[in-house]
Order: structure tokens, then sequence, then C-alpha cells
């Protein structure tokens, strides 16, 4: 009788079968065609036949740097194009809230393999025709739920597109269709739920809650904080990027990991500093090679999500994030000498009801970097108290005294999309 060890084990050495077949198949259309790669592997010694080991050993990273360097190099969308114009269908760019956005293109081909990793996610979660998907998100050129929506479309749901609408019409509309998946960020999923709430709109209907775009979903305080106002939903975070695609989604059974579609991406783990492989269980960042997304791929592509893998708690072969997305490489403050994460002062905050939004204030004093939290209440809170309870527990928690102001309601953005709670000042 086969044990669930040795089960595992199979499934493992299957996915690892099926990234060699995706890899060398990638290398055999790329190398030749694909300007900005072709130079590269030449470069490395590696063509269309190099194996598994040689491409990990040799191949060098990619970084977003390099693409931006190229993109502007090359206008509009730079070298990283494997077939002529002509079989391009699919436009994206992305925020560009870290630097220079980029652009990226998708032939039919490539789009499709995006939309058969939502399927496998569909299918962890038995989302079927007989479901009813409202993505409230803006259509605009960011990926974001595009390839979420299409994908629902083809599986025979009825897809309803909340671009262009208020908040309060959204609601209004998922209520009166019986929508039973939301796709939307976090922080909006938040302002929905304050806006149900103050309005009396309920969404009975609804079973799933699908976010991505930041690394709320995996925070307690932030899953609390969804939960308290979508009782009776399930929230699901999700994990994808504009120019890799949709990588990882939620364990079904358990909320703390996000398994990688590893059919999909070669999955990697680096020390950010030194880009040797991080020690097992250790904190760094998440190197993903594409597999299937041709004509503009990336190999060995440097996220700057910084993830800590775990052996697979559940008995599934996946590669399992514990904590999801933790943060970014280039996310990180230093103040007054202590290592302060975005997602560490979002696990503190969310913890306070009171809360409403929250924006963090970077300024410099004498060469030293310093923190202030602006803090937005829910409407009928008295806000004496607040600054000092907030600023305790941050003084706990991360062994700083940080400023915390009080600002009027309705003051900060809530943005359908990636939220810019850190600025300079």
């Amino acid at each position: 009788m086969t044990s669930v060890a040795e089960s595992v084990a199979a499934a493992r050495q299957h996915i690892v079968l099926v990234q060699d077949g995706h890899l060398r198949d990638m290398l055999s259309i790329i190398v030749g065609r694909n300007q900005f790669y072709s130079a590269r592997l030449r470069a490395a010694g590696l063509d269309s036949t190099s194996d598994r080991a040689d491409f990990l050993a040799c191949c060098p990273f990619t970084t977003k740097a390099e693409i931006v360097a190229d993109q502007q190099a090359h206008p509009p969308f730079g070298t990283n194009l494997t077939w002529p114009m002509a079989r391009y269908v699919r436009f994206s760019q992305t925020s560009g809230t870290n630097g220079a956005p980029l652009r990226w293109m998708d032939t039919l081909e490539n789009w499709t393999w995006m939309l058969d990793s939502w399927d496998h996610f569909f299918n962890a979660y038995q989302i079927t025709s007989a479901d009813r998907i409202f993505a409230a998100f803006s259509f605009g050129p960011f990926l974001g739920f595009w390839t979420a929506y299409e994908a629902a479309v083809r599986r025979g749901c009825l897809s309803i597109p909340g671009g262009g609408l208020g908040t309060r019409s959204r609601l209004e509309v998922m209520r009166d269709t019986g929508s039973t998946v939301l796709l939307a960020t976090p922080t909006y999923v938040i302002r929905m739920g304050e806006a149900a709430r103050d309005a009396g709109i309920a969404v009975s209907t609804l079973r799933y809650i699908i976010v991505g775009g930041e690394p709320g979903g995996s925070i307690p305080a932030t899953r609390d904080r969804i939960k308290e106002l979508w009782p009776s939903s399930q929230l699901i975070d999700h994990h994808g990027m504009t120019e890799i695609g949709p990588v990882s989604w939620q364990n079904p059974h358990d909320p703390r990991y996000l398994h990688i579609y590893e059919d999909a991406y070669i999955v990697e783990i680096i020390d950010p500093s030194t880009g040797a492989a991080a020690n097992p269980g250790t904190t760094g960042e998440l190197v993903l090679t594409n597999l299937g997304r041709t004509g503009s791929p990336l190999l060995r592509y440097r996220t700057g999500d910084l993830v800590r893998a775990t052996t697979t708690p559940l008995n599934e072969p996946y590669i399992a994030l514990d904590g999801g997305i933790l943060g970014r490489v280039d996310d990180m403050a230093i103040v007054r000498g202590v290592n302060v994460w975005p997602a560490a002062i979002e696990a503190i905050v969310r913890r306070f009801p009171e809360v409403a939004e929250y924006r963090c204030l970077l300024s410099t004093d004498r060469g030293m970097t310093e923190l202030r939290l602006v803090v937005e209440l829910i409407p009928g809170v008295m806000a004496e108290s607040m600054p000092n309870r907030i600023r305790d527990a941050l003084a706990t928690a991360l062994a700083l005294r940080i400023p915390v102001d009080i600002t009027a309601a309705g003051t900060l953005p809530r943005p359908e999309m990636k939220s810019q709670r850190w600025l300079r000042v």
C-alpha cells in the first residue's frame, strides 16, 4: 500500500518532469528568435539543448531594472519579444509604483496559458459554471484580474465587470445579480464591506472573496478585519505579477500558506544580498522562470518578493509559502536602526477595528529616517485615546516610538488596485 509520503514524492517527481519538458520547449522556441534572451543565453554557454541543471547553474538572473532599461533603449516594448508584432494580441502595463512601468505583450497562446493557471486555482476551490463572478477593478492596462475574469468567462461563469461603477453601485449589482465570487484587492474589500454595512446592503449569496495585488490577504489581522465585515464569505489570497503571470493561491485548508503552481514555474528562493540559494526555512527573494509565456518570457526573474518556503506541511506536492508574500526587498525602511516592513505595520494597525484606513509617512531628519502614521477612524469612534493605543501597540511590537496622527473621515484614499500607503515627504 502506497503511503501519503510516497504519493507526495511521486507527485513531486511528476512536477519536476513537467517543468523539464516545458523548459526544453521554452528554450527551443526563444533561442535564435528572442533578441533579449538569445544574447544572454549564448553568453552563458546555453542553447536550446541545455538541461535544467545547466540552466540553473549558468543562466543569469533577470531583474526588473534590466527589462526597464531594455524597453527604454528600444521603445516602446523592448527586445524581449519572441515573435513578430503581428502575433501579439494583449497589452499590459505595470502600475509603476516602484519606478518606471513595464509594458508587456502576450500572444493568444500565452494569454491562454495564464487562463489555464487560473483554471487550476478555480478547480482547487470548486468554482464552477454555476458561480457568478463580480470583478471590482478598473479593467485598465494593469493585468490585475483580467486573466481571472476571462478564465471565469471561459469556464461558463456569469462574469460581471465592475469597472466604471462607484462602490455603492457595485454592491447593489452584486446583490441584485446574486454574485457568489468577488475579485478585488484587500484594501478595496474592506472599503466595500464598510460601505455595505453603512448602507445596509447585504450580499447574502457571496461565498468566496478572492484578493490579490497586495500582501494583506495573508496577514491575519487583515483577514480578521475582512471576516468581520464579510462573515459569511471565505477569503482566498492570490498572488501574481503583470510581467510574470498568476503564481500562487491560498491552501484551501490552511490560510497560512500560498502554494505556487509549479507546473507553470520553476521556483528558486535566494539570499537577496548574495544571490545564493537561501537556506531551507529562511526568508529569501522569490525567483521565477515562467514556462509557458514564450512570447515575452522571463528566465530566473528576481521578483523582489520576500518569502519563506516550507516543506508542504499538508502533504501536498507544491511549494508552500509560509505567510504568503512577507514583503518586498525594496520596501523595508530602517527607522532609528530598526528594520520596519510594511506588512508588520499592517498587521498591527488592522488589530484595531476602529481604524478605517492608514498611511505611513517617511521623512529624513538630520540624516535619519523617521516614520509617522496617519490614521483615519470609522465614523462615530471617539478619537481621544486612539493615538496612544496604536502608538503603544507599535512600540510593543517594534520597539519604536512612532507618532500617530488622526485625520478626518474620508481623507485617505481607498484605491481599487494597489494601495500606496507608504509615502516619502
